[in-house]
């Protein structure tokens, strides 16, 4: 048990709670995995499907665990958002009108998470679960694989199905076919209707430690050590939030970051507004948002050295964390991140960036007003 169990990283609770349940052999027909996305939901549930039909006299063990791995059919059926496909109708398979383009992006997406259980399938405008792939499920129901104890549904994303798909499902759970173990896997259970939640065996997942996160970049993502490591305090327990980071351009933010609290705390706007729109020019959509996050870091950072507090995520720049509380002693740290976070809303709703990077600046510069 324990080399299945060690692979993942942390979740200390959730292997507990099913490795009692293994021991135990009452397994449920259900289970409901949630948590913050990149943390390991996924690759438990895989881990644990594997320990169910982990029999050593069985003829087939090495044959079965290598095709639970590979995510293959009969044994595990995969259900994930897919996009609409073009003239789609209400018989047609949860593929049937997807362009060639988006069945390859799909495939290659799915080859990507077999081979690293961390990795998030992401596939352009899919951002429902389809009632057609729902519909699959029956059909992967009754077709028998003798060999294998269980067999398993994972319903990748389980909050991104519509009332009529979560109605759909519903069903099988109320009837639950022998042999058969659905995983809901999602980041936001509270949009699954209560008579699912409340037919499923409940597994809250943790986010993840700094050395855990550099750790999972550098042997599933090839990330660099050092980089790996000066992201990881920023991931907030995510390694896929530190991904994200590295793709738009890390080391860039963080050293944009420190001039924009320069000028903005100066009140040089000009400077400021400067260094957000030449970040915003080369970075995605979402980067005003991390720009946010990683100001509110910084002022967690003020606090602590305020109170002498050690392990600080700008490690690098202690002399202006010491700076700031020499001049602004009396700065109300607390005020503004209620400010920033009303800001990230905007950035949601795709407010006008320049209105989100003014604001910004100004909001910093409040802090520099002596009380």
């Amino acid at each position: 048990m324990d080399e299945i169990w060690d692979a993942i990283f942390e979740q200390e609770r959730a292997k507990l709670i099913l490795s009692k349940i293994y021991k135990e052999r009452r397994v449920p027909h259900a289970f409901l995995f949630s948590g913050p996305d990149g943390v390991g939901k996924f690759f438990t549930a895989l881990q644990f499907s594997k320990l169910l039909n982990k029999s050593e006299d069985s003829p087939h063990l090495n044959t079965i665990q290598k095709k639970i791995a590979s995510l293959q059919e009969p044994y595990l059926k995969l259900v994930l958002p897919l996009p609409r496909g073009k003239g789609e109708g209400a018989d047609d398979t949860a593929t049937e009108k997807l362009s060639k383009e988006i069945i390859e992006s799909l495939n290659e997406e799915i080859q990507k998470k077999i081979s690293n259980p961390y990795h998030r399938i992401t596939i352009e405008n899919a951002n429902t679960i389809k009632i057609s792939s729902i519909r699959e499920i029956t059909k992967f129901i009754v077709t028998s694989a003798d060999e294998i104890n269980y067999r398993f549904i994972f319903i990748l994303d389980a909050n991104l199905m519509n009332d009529t798909a979560q109605n759909a499902i519903l069903k099988n759970l109320e009837e639950p076919p022998e042999g058969i173990i659905f995983f809901f896997i999602t980041s936001d259970k509270e949009k699954l209707l209560q008579t699912i939640q409340s037919r499923c065996w409940q597994v809250n997942f943790e986010y993840l430690t700094v050395n855990s996160i550099a750790e999972i970049l550098v042997n599933y993502f090839s990330i660099e050590k050092e980089l790996a490591e000066k992201v990881a305090p920023f991931s907030e327990g995510s390694p896929l939030v530190a991904l994200d980071l590295i793709n738009n351009q890390f080391e860039d933010i963080l050293e944009r970051t420190i001039s924009i609290l320069r000028y903005s705390l100066a009140k040089k706007y000009h400077s400021a507004y400067k260094e957000i729109s030449e970040f915003l020019k080369n970075s995605s959509d979402k980067s005003i948002g991390i720009l946010s996050r990683m100001i509110k870091t910084w002022l967690s950072d003020v606090v602590k050295n305020r109170y002498s507090i050690p392990e600080y995520y700008f490690s690098e720049h202690i002399d202006t964390l010491s700076k700031f509380n020499n001049k602004f002693a009396h700065a109300d740290i607390s005020k503004i991140f209620h400010s920033l976070d009303n800001l990230e809303i905007l950035q949601i709703r795709n407010a006008n960036l320049n209105v989100i990077s003014l604001n910004l600046i100004f909001e910093i510069a409040s802090l520099s007003i002596r009380k």
